[in-house]
């Protein structure tokens, strides 16, 4: 396989995944008190009998309150940590290397689930399933959107209360066996509440200039780092942009990065938007964050992710091998096709008798019948002649 970029190993710190293809972080909201479950193990476990190098379980809370919606998974408790070794372990044991994204969700928690609406909590909903809402917090005062609830300002001593939330997320998921952190600072949750200037309008050492509105987000990483093992890589999701005039820019986010690449984060995910934005203002199409990775990877000179709509392989296999991102992040492609790494090598002309990569248990049988048509083919051509 290593004839193609995409299917080539690389090595981060201590870690070498098989393959540049890594499974996305994707909130499933089916969590009970933020404990992981079946669901979760059997969802992400798939990706990686799917043939996917890396494996990012989904956002998980650092606080209770930092949670989006009442069914997230957290890690606030030493009590949530075996549920999520369990899915740890799987992973490694089929050839993943097993990551976790740790975030909060800042102003935009306590919120329904998607399939509930995808809005504030209500009364309504904590009469109808137990769903109660909670306090929201945020850098400033100021709500998400129009009819969304005033977050209460975290003051310097909350961030310090915060950090040490951070700091001890960081110590269960290594406890729990995890090789890759992900720090959440994108998709207008808490962290990119502090980076960008529609959400942040502190007046103290946290808000203002460019420098003061990194400092938290910079303070995370700097936390975050110190508590994961040094062999063990650290990436950050970063919203590239907010798509909002006047909003986070491409230019703050390749500052951002060299600073984060000095505090020793590994990895740069580029996402971009969550801010509120106006109809029509992301242009969304294939590839269509690709940019980001591309510009943040040669200006701030560290590794990078590139995600969303990424789904035919030959663009993922474009991506890495023009040297556009050293990583391709697949999410709502894996939900559709769990195998898309295997079916991915055989799209970009691959030997199609190859199972090698496929887990034992299917690849056996899946060789013998691919030898078996292929013989097939060869007979009809031959009676054909």
């Amino acid at each position: 396989m290593s004839s193609f970029k995409l299917f080539s190993p690389i090595q981060l710190r201590g870690i070498e995944s098989r393959n540049r293809l890594v499974v996305s972080p994707m909130c499933q909201y089916s969590a009970i008190d933020g404990f992981a479950n079946d669901w979760h193990l059997v969802h992400l476990g798939r990706f990686a009998l799917g043939g996917f190098g890396i494996v990012i379980a989904e956002a998980t809370a650092v606080r209770p309150e930092g949670r989006i919606t009442p069914g997230d998974v957290g890690l606030w408790d030493d009590a949530q940590i075996e549920p999520l070794a369990r899915i740890a372990r799987f992973l490694r044991e089929n050839g993943s290397v097993p990551g976790i994204q740790l975030g909060h969700a800042g102003r935009k928690a306590s919120c329904q689930r998607p399939w509930h609406g995808d809005l504030p909590l209500t009364p309504e909903d904590e009469k109808v399933r137990g769903d109660k809402a909670w306090q929201v917090v945020a850098p400033s005062a100021i709500p998400h959107t129009e009819g969304w609830p005033t977050p209460a300002a975290l003051t310097v001593d909350d961030l310090r209360n915060h950090l040490d939330s951070w700091r001890q997320a960081t110590r269960r998921a290594l406890a729990a066996g995890f090789d890759i952190v992900e720090i959440h600072a994108a998709h207008g949750y808490l962290l990119h509440e502090f980076l960008s200037p529609l959400s942040n309008q502190r007046d103290d050492d946290y808000g203002g200039s460019l420098a003061n509105r990194m400092r938290f987000p910079l303070e995370v990483i700097e936390t975050v780092r110190a508590a994961w093992p040094e062999d063990k890589p650290l990436f950050v999701r970063v919203s590239a942009t907010d798509w909002v005039e006047n909003g986070w820019t491409l230019e703050d986010t390749v500052a951002f990065a060299a600073r984060a690449k000095a505090l020793g984060v590994d990895v740069i995910d580029c996402s971009s938007g969550g801010m509120a934005v106006p109809p029509g203002a992301i242009k969304a199409g294939p590839g269509f964050q690709v940019p980001f990775a591309e510009r943040v990877r040669k200006e701030a000179e560290i590794a990078t992710m590139a995600v969303g709509m990424i789904t035919e392989p030959q663009l993922a296999e474009a991506v890495v091998a023009e040297g556009r991102a050293d990583l391709v992040a697949i999410a709502r492609e894996a939900l559709y096709d769990a195998a898309w790494p295997h079916h991915a090598f055989r799209a970009l002309g691959g030997d199609r008798t190859d199972f090698s990569a496929w887990p034992v248990q299917t690849g056996h049988w899946l060789r013998n019948r691919e030898r078996s048509l292929v013989r097939a083919e060869a007979q009809a051509v031959n009676a054909a002649d």
